[in-house]
């Protein structure tokens, strides 16, 4: 006979609604930009507008400007970190949440060993960090700059070797709202005006994790992070934590007093980014992705912007031009659609209050 996991049962729907709300996806949070940006342990911010458009889903009264305003005075930065992605988060997570992920990037790194070969990679830090310092640089001006040590090295390795050894951060006005700029990069301790700070407990980011993203498993900890052997931290917080199972009979750890909504609580539709990271936070990702839908969040290699309806992926938007297109998966009824065209103009008139949108359903998309 199987043996079950402890713990009580949480369906697809309770995980659902559990991490809505501390995602600030059931309701818009009244908490303060730098707030929000803190208890969601960063922004996926591969491009620089997802930021943006998640803090639009989940605050209230969100301005972007404000958003734009803390990068701009150095309270949060866009620095790679989480599954070797650039997120935006304040500056104490950057500080700590980058040593905390090193031996990621200390695995990155091996793939490109053969194009280091002869590489003394402390030296290459060392060298790096003085470039940086002295002006933020680009990575083709890292590449040049670094090839005049190591000829014979393989251009791009050294570039990355560079981000996988020093802490870089992304200088405004890159990631500012409405403004454009290449990708300059400094330290985050010559950018922030501070030394590095010690890698935090992983038991602390564990539960900060939780709270923003649980009930979890550990291996959907691990996804989120981009970390490995987790196990035993779990197990060390155990008498802190709740256990549940999911429906598939995997252990899922909870903090006591976290929210878990009644499954049947009202979700309202959201729109949200691409990248966001409540799609990509689980191992298990049917909490949000109907297993009907899967693979539907990216067109090649392009990731689309995901529309949820009644918490879970529902559709895709796009602006194209100054409409905003909304492709569904499947009919709505007539009160969903009223929602999700009441959801769009809201998002449209945060981001873009000077802006005359149209909005049109465009044709369902199949499969």
């Amino acid at each position: 006979m199987a043996k079950t996991s402890p713990g009580p049962l949480l369906g697809t729907r309770a995980l659902n609604r559990a991490t809505l709300d501390r995602q600030f996806l059931l309701r818009r949070s009244p908490r303060s930009v730098k707030d929000a940006v803190a208890h969601l342990v960063g922004l996926q911010a591969q491009n620089v507008k997802p930021p943006y458009h998640a803090l639009a889903a989940r605050l209230d009264g969100f301005d972007p400007e404000r958003l734009s305003q803390l990068m701009a005075d150095r309270e949060v930065v866009r620095i790679v970190t989480l599954r070797s992605t650039i997120h935006t988060h304040t500056a104490d997570d950057a500080r700590t949440l980058r040593p905390l992920v090193q031996p990621a990037r200390d695995r990155e790194l091996t793939a490109f060993r053969k194009g280091l070969t002869g590489v003394d990679l402390d030296r290459l830090a060392v060298l790096a960090r003085d470039l940086v310092e002295a002006e933020p640089r680009t990575m083709a001006e890292l590449r040049q700059a670094l090839l005049v040590e190591w000829p014979d090295a393989d251009p791009q390795s050294l570039a990355v070797a560079a981000r996988c050894t020093l802490p870089l951060v992304q200088v405004p006005p890159r990631g500012l709202w409405g403004r454009s700029g290449q990708v300059a990069l400094t330290t985050a301790e010559h950018w922030l005006g501070r030394p590095a700070a010690p890698a935090p407990a992983p038991d602390d980011t564990v539960l900060r994790y939780l709270a923003a993203f649980g009930p979890a498993s550990v291996k959907d900890m691990q996804t989120w992070a981009g970390l490995t052997r987790l196990r035993e931290v779990f197990e060390r917080l155990r008498p802190r934590l709740l256990a549940f199972r999911d429906e598939h009979d995997v252990e899922l750890f909870d903090l006591p007093d976290a929210p878990r909504p009644d499954p049947e609580t009202p979700a309202p539709p959201r729109f949200l980014p691409e990248y966001d990271n409540l799609l990509l936070s689980h191992a298990d990702r049917t909490r949000v992705i109907p297993p009907e839908h899967r693979g539907r969040l990216w067109q090649g290699n392009q990731p689309h912007r995901t529309l949820l309806v009644d918490g879970f992926l529902a559709g895709v938007w796009k602006p194209v031009d100054n409409t905003l297109v909304i492709e569904v998966f499947g009919p709505l009824s007539r009160d969903q659609r009223a929602a999700v065209l009441e959801e769009g103009e809201r998002m449209l008139a945060t981001l873009h209050p000077a802006t005359s949108y149209d909005i049109r359903f465009g044709s369902v998309v199949a499969r």
